[in-house]
Formats: structure tokens, C-alpha cells, sequence
């Protein structure tokens, strides 16, 4: 029986992620890893079409070789996340192992739980994130719940969680988390938004968070 595993949505903007290969699974790491803004590194002798584009844009760093060890990384500075991905278990074993040693968390995309790191699907709509997790038993299954989650966000939704950052920007996390939710859906304001009443949804809105 596995363990169960604990939920996080790391904030890797600006900070370093290593990847160790260059095919097709490699280069959905790598999509995923730049759409959150980290700094990615590839390392892999050779790259699919994807990663070459990618690389030619300046959206990676290439190291055209084959995997032998974590590089350092200059100014004693960590490598936030790794992501083992080639086509060889062995090696995106060793990549593991390594990372962990170093105290790294890592992903093993061979791995039929991900090891230590899993990823689990994910979908977005505006400021709602969905990840679902099948704990490895079936990636597929995950992807397909994570797609129909993501199609059961109420219509106005988005909208109105956008116009609460607006009017709560720049408050800490904590100040946004004291709103009273229940207060704001019986309030009728996402009905408003939904009807494209934007100025009267933020009124209502503002008059809750009072």
C-alpha cells in the first residue's frame, strides 16, 4: 500500500530546473517548467524537434551531452527542481538518486509513481488550478478527470476570483483568505458577472469585503 502523498504547487518563477533529456517526454517537462518561468537546462546529446525550437528561441539552456552528473550550478546557487526524462530507466534512476543526495526533490518520468516528485495533471482557468493525481496507477485517467474538472468551473468564476485580486491587490495572503466566500455567493455577485455586469459585480464585491 503506498504512502499518502502531500499536495504543493511550487512557485519556480526565475529559479533553476534541471531536465536530463531530450525527446518528446522531456520536452512536455520542459513546456510545463516554462510556462511557470523557471530557468530551464536540458541536457541531452541530441534534441527533438520541439526542444531544438525552443532552444533556438533562447527559452532553455542546451548542454549537448550525455548525462554524467549534476552540474553545479555558479554562486553556490541550488537547482530548484530535476526532472530525469529520458528514454533509459537506468539513467533517469541515477538522476534521482543523485538529486536526492544533494537534497534536490526530483521527478522521475519512468517511474510508474513519478518517485519521489510526482507530477500530477494539471489544467488552468485563470486563477484556478486543478491537479489531480492517480498516485501512478493510470497518468491517462488523471488527464482525463483533470479536463473535466476543469470544464465544471461555474461560468463567472474566473471573472470574479480576477476582480477580487483587483480590489485586494497588494494585501498578503492571509487578508485574502478571511474573505468570506459564502457571504460573496449569496451576495448574487457572480450572477452579476455572469450577465456582464462588471461595475455592479464590483460594487457588490466591495461592499462584502467590508
Amino acid at each position: 500500500m503506498s504512502s499518502t502523498r502531500y499536495p504543493v504547487m511550487l512557485d519556480l518563477a526565475g529559479r533553476n530546473c534541471l531536465v536530463v533529456g531530450g525527446g518528446a517526454v522531456a520536452a512536455r517537462k520542459v513546456r510545463r517548467l516554462s510556462g511557470c518561468d523557471a530557468i530551464v537546462t536540458v541536457i541531452a546529446p541530441d534534441l527533438c524537434e520541439e526542444l531544438s525550437i525552443a532552444v533556438s528561441n533562447k527559452l532553455v539552456i542546451w548542454s549537448d551531452e550525455r548525462y554524467s552528473a549534476i552540474p553545479d550550478l555558479a554562486h553556490g546557487e541550488k537547482w530548484a527542481f530535476v526532472v530525469a526524462a529520458t528514454d533509459h530507466s537506468p539513467t533517469n534512476q541515477r538522476v534521482v538518486t543523485e538529486a536526492e543526495r544533494l537534497g534536490i526533490w526530483a521527478n522521475n518520468a519512468s517511474a510508474r509513481n513519478g518517485g519521489a516528485a510526482s507530477l500530477p495533471a494539471y489544467r488552468t482557468a485563470g486563477q484556478i488550478g486543478v491537479a489531480v493525481s492517480t498516485n501512478g496507477v493510470h497518468p491517462g485517467a488523471a488527464l482525463w478527470l483533470a479536463e473535466l474538472l476543469e470544464k465544471q468551473v461555474p461560468a463567472g468564476l474566473v471573472e470574479l476570483l480576477d476582480l477580487l485580486v483587483e480590489l485586494r491587490d497588494g494585501e498578503e495572503l492571509d487578508q485574502m483568505a478571511r474573505v468570506d466566500w459564502s457571504r460573496v455567493l449569496d451576495s448574487g455577485t457572480l450572477e452579476l458577472v455572469r450577465e456582464g455586469q462588471i461595475v455592479e459585480a464590483k460594487e457588490r464585491l466591495e461592499a462584502c469585503l467590508l
